[in-house]
């Protein structure tokens, strides 16, 4: 599809997605603000791992960050939506000062490492007598929002925050960081001997992906309202932000939102079944992993580029000897 196309089709399913509300009861505005979160989520881990090979378990520290910011500016006087943005740009600002220290690690060391800090994160703001430890807080001020206007708030909130990244996503990916981004998850050292700028490269995706988390996290805590440090920091927000991008594909945008269509269609049928529900997502995961690598979209992008090849063999001129028989009888003109 030609850019044109792509901006064209996008802007026709926002529209269609922002009037739905309006036709559309509080249950399903509600299952597809989750639905939206899950898909930012995923776009925002694909980012890093497929394109820049940042392998990461702690991105749950800024989904829980963001809201903690937005918290924390609210108790001191922010008006509440406001401060959901800001929460998450805070988020990202935090992002960008770790990435000075996490980005010279590199594989195992840098996955065990943001996980870490996630931890340490998590320790430091349940210290903060707002948050009352284990025991969470509520942001307050959404309270005094009517509750049906405060659904479809926070419905809007998800869906700009996810129209907004996967257009940041995909004009990353087409832009000369896009491309040098992908060279260094392909191959690092090589890609710096070419003159690829791999610091800035790596914490231009890393601050990126860290502010779509705070994105998604602020716009959960819009939905939930409730402030738990141990599910907003949660590190099971990685491990299914690591299955919907498994699932999906790594190497396109389209994959992690498949995976993340699929996750949100699992949780409906068979989240009712607990720890089966947990086991069977984790026994999906390791299936992918052993038998389809590529995913579900590099499947089919597979399956396309052999029928495209099929078809132009197809199509291409047989050779000239065997096209053109020799005619014995034929004289050569003098």
């Amino acid at each position: 599809m030609t850019p044109r196309q792509v901006l064209f089709g996008g802007t026709a399913v926002l529209a269609v997605l922002t009037l739905l509300p309006l036709v559309v009861g509080a249950n399903v505005i509600d299952k597809l603000t989750g639905l939206f979160i899950l898909m930012l989520l995923a776009a925002m881990w694909g980012l890093m791992a497929g394109q820049a090979g940042l392998v990461s378990v702690g991105q749950q520290a800024f989904f829980g960050l963001g809201g903690y910011f937005a918290l924390r500016l609210v108790d001191g006087g922010f008006s509440a939506y406001p401060a959901l943005l800001a929460g998450a740009v805070g988020a990202a600002a935090v992002a960008w000062v770790m990435s000075f220290f996490l980005l010279r690690l590199k594989d195992g060391e840098f996955a065990i490492a943001t996980w870490v800090v996630a931890e340490v994160i998590r320790i430091l703001v349940m210290l903060d007598p707002l948050v009352q430890g284990e025991t969470g807080t509520s942001l307050l001020a959404l309270n005094a929002v009517e509750p049906a206007l405060r659904r479809n708030l926070g419905y809007g909130f998800a869906l700009v925050s996810l129209a907004a990244m996967l257009l940041a996503v995909w004009w990353l990916m087409r832009s000369p960081v896009g491309t040098a981004s992908r060279a260094l998850g392909d191959d690092d050292e090589a890609a710096a001997s070419l003159g690829v700028r791999v610091m800035s490269t790596r914490r231009a995706v890393y601050v990126l992906a860290a502010f779509g988390c705070a994105l998604a996290g602020v716009a959960w805590l819009a939905s939930a309202v409730t402030f738990l440090p141990r599910t907003n920091f949660g590190v099971q927000w990685s491990v299914l932000m690591l299955f919907m991008v498994l699932v999906g594909g790594l190497r396109s945008l389209a994959g992690p939102i498949v995976g993340a269509l699929l996750l949100f269609t699992l949780q409906e049928s068979l989240g009712d079944f607990g720890v089966w529900y947990l086991a069977g997502v984790g026994a999906l995961a390791a299936l992918f992993a052993l038998f389809l690598p590529q995913g579900l979209v590099g499947l089919w992008q597979e399956r396309r580029a052999r029928q495209a090849a099929q078809a132009a063999s197809a199509a291409a001129p047989p050779p000239a000897d065997a096209s053109t028989p020799v005619n014995p009888t034929r004289s050569i003109s003098t």
